[in-house]
């Protein structure tokens, strides 16, 4: 059977192509679209500033005794010392957890990092410090107001914070 040519021009009219010029203007518009009306999360990061290399400021001294001092030191091998003896973390967060009880609100943590260590081990001893002070401060809430830290009022939280203060001294130097 063959088509007549009439009927093969309407054949071929509807084998038409699709325009695509605006495909590209299109895409762009949406692209821009998305990324206005997307909201870009700058809150994550660390809550901690990192102390200035070599800063040279006056600082007041304050006269602490030694025995309110708990020293951990991170060497260039990247262990942990606690009192100049080679600790784990468990040991130092067991450790640091009692002497903070018993101290309270007279103690001072004090880190000693090498500046060639990891800044991985530094946040790592940030953290086991950070885990410290809320067990702390929990249990200090519990036994208060029947409560965790975090689910205490603004007064509440206060009251425990000035009981138990984050006191941490950092030093970056040469440790051997």
């Amino acid at each position: 059977m063959r088509l007549s040519n009439s009927r093969r021009r309407q054949t071929h009219r509807r084998l038409t192509a699709i325009n695509t010029t605006s495909t590209a203007d299109m895409s762009f518009i949406l692209l821009i679209f998305f990324l206005v009306t997307s909201s870009m999360d700058t809150d994550k990061g660390l809550r901690h500033n990192m102390p200035p290399k070599e800063e040279k400021k006056e600082l007041a001294a304050t006269d602490i005794d030694r025995k309110d001092v708990f020293s951990v030191s991170i060497t260039k091998e990247n262990t942990f010392l606690l009192n100049d003896t080679l600790c784990s973390e468990r040991e130092i967060m067991t450790r640091m957890k009692s002497f903070v009880a018993n101290v309270r609100e007279k103690h001072v943590i004090e880190v000693k990092a090498d500046k060639n260590a990891t800044y991985s081990k530094y946040f790592m001893l940030q953290n086991i410090i950070s885990r410290t002070y809320k067990t702390l401060r929990d249990e200090e809430a519990v036994r208060r107001y029947h409560k965790t830290f975090s689910n205490c009022n603004d007064e509440q939280q206060t009251i425990i914070q000035k009981a138990i203060p984050q006191r941490v001294s950092e030093e970056f130097t040469d440790v051997e």
